[in-house]
């Protein structure tokens, strides 16, 4: 069978410019499928792009390490520098202790934005970046706002570092994001990441007689052909 083409030719991005004229940005990514949109339009721009990889919510580490790698996979094909940060994942449960029966969009997430965006400032001042953003906020899972405010508190004891709080889901950006994936077959994740967003996808699957996650083997162009196949048949 023929693959679909998910290339979108003739697409025409919208050329970005950072906030205030900001000469280095230092782009927090979470994943490979969010980040990859985000990335091509920065490219295009031609603005001084840096990934950072850093989150320690990915449980368990054998899925973290899939997701980095595949982030790293398409930060080298665009030829973007790419920072692997630690996975101080003990730190993770740490902060989050407590608020381990929190809803997705709940307070557990702010505080790991927080912990996130704090780490991706610090890092930022220590290597003159003066600009930081984030690809969380393309999903349509996530909370804008809550995003943002994380991304403006984590920069504000660094008074020559700006958050971006551009809308990334803008002009399309969604809907690209899940035509490039197709595109580059990226790992399609099944749940935010963290062990306890695990459990509860888990849990509502079982509720609706649905099988568990199976990790590690689902991959968007893959899945796409064989609902393909099983919609012909």
């Amino acid at each position: 069978m023929s693959k679909i083409d998910y290339s979108l030719k003739g697409y025409e991005r919208p050329k970005l410019t950072t906030p205030n004229g900001e000469s280095k940005l230092l782009m927090h990514s979470c994943c490979a499928p969010c980040a990859g949109e985000i990335m091509e339009a920065l490219v295009a721009s031609n603005i001084d792009t840096t990934i950072f990889f850093y989150n320690p919510n990915i449980h368990p580490k054998e899925e973290y390490e899939l997701r980095k790698e595949e982030n790293i996979r398409f930060a080298q094909k665009l030829g973007m520098p790419f920072i692997d940060a630690d996975y101080d994942q003990d730190n993770w449960f740490d902060r989050t202790q407590g608020q381990e029966n929190e809803p997705e969009r709940g307070e557990r997430c702010t505080t790991c934005f927080d912990m996130r965006f704090e780490v991706t400032a610090q890092y930022a001042k220590a290597h003159d970046f003066d600009l930081i953003s984030s690809t969380l906020g393309i999903s349509r899972w996530k909370d804008m706002d809550q995003i943002n405010g994380c991304g403006v508190r984590a920069t504000q004891p660094h008074t020559d570092i700006t958050y971006w709080d551009i809308n990334w889901r803008k002009l399309g950006g969604s809907s690209r994001m899940l035509e490039l994936s197709k595109r580059e077959e990226f790992y399609q994740q099944e749940y935010c990441g963290c062990v306890y967003s695990l459990r509860d996808t888990n849990r509502r699957r079982v509720s609706r007689d649905r099988e568990k996650i199976e990790r590690g083997v689902k991959f968007y162009q893959q899945a796409m052909d064989k609902l393909s196949v099983q919609t012909k048949a």
